[in-house]
């Protein structure tokens, strides 16, 4: 499939270009943005490089990663990886967004267009990913999303400096349901917000 162009709320789920090179190393490159990640802040030169590989990715038949930016006011902002396994009923999925812009519900948005482009557009049955275990934030976003919590990998990952356990998070395509679309302004004008039918607040 390719291309991929999902949009949400706030963001845009689409292809990665050269022109996301900066953007790309302002995430990547960013300590903060990494922390919890498998890798240490990337350069430049690595942000193209992996930008080249998403590109060649998108153009292999039968495509089996898509790396994606995550892109708000036409700007990338972050990520968002979905692979299919060995067994292409599943995939791994990972997302990355900028330090600046945690915290707004953004990640909760992106988790959610992820699934859609697992569950609604490549018809899977189960989606898993996995998460650094001081990782908090991921977690709740994750649980949010009706993702559940599998267990601890040990060893998982090699992080340059020593080795990470992971905690997995899974949901099967029968346990996803795509969130509700937010009410515009007209809709609830003269509306209290503390209706049954709109939460109060975004989770994430």
């Amino acid at each position: 499939m390719f291309p991929v162009l999902l949009t949400g709320r706030l963001l845009t789920l689409r292809e990665l270009s050269r022109a996301d090179a900066d953007d790309l190393c302002t995430v990547y490159g960013d300590q903060k943005t990494v922390e919890h990640l498998s890798f240490s802040p990337r350069t430049w030169d690595q942000c193209v490089a992996l930008i080249d590989s998403a590109m060649k990715d998108a153009e292999t038949e039968p495509r089996r990663v898509y790396m994606l930016a995550a892109a708000k006011d036409g700007h990338l902002v972050g990520t968002a990886r979905l692979a299919l396994d060995e067994r292409p009923h599943s995939a791994q999925i990972g997302f990355a967004l900028h330090h600046g812009l945690w915290g707004q519900g953004l990640g909760t948005e992106l988790l959610h267009l992820l699934l859609r482009l697992g569950f609604d557009t490549l018809r899977l049955a189960r989606i898993w990913g996995a998460r650094s275990p001081d990782n908090a934030a991921s977690a709740a976003v994750m649980n949010s999303a009706g993702m559940i919590e599998e267990g601890r990998i040990r060893r998982h990952l090699w992080t340059g400096e020593a080795w990470r356990d992971s905690i997995a998070h899974s949901i099967l395509s029968d346990e996803w349901s795509p969130p509700a679309p937010k009410p515009t302004a007209e809709q609830t004008h003269g509306k209290s917000c503390a209706s049954p039918e709109i939460p109060d607040t975004e989770p994430g």
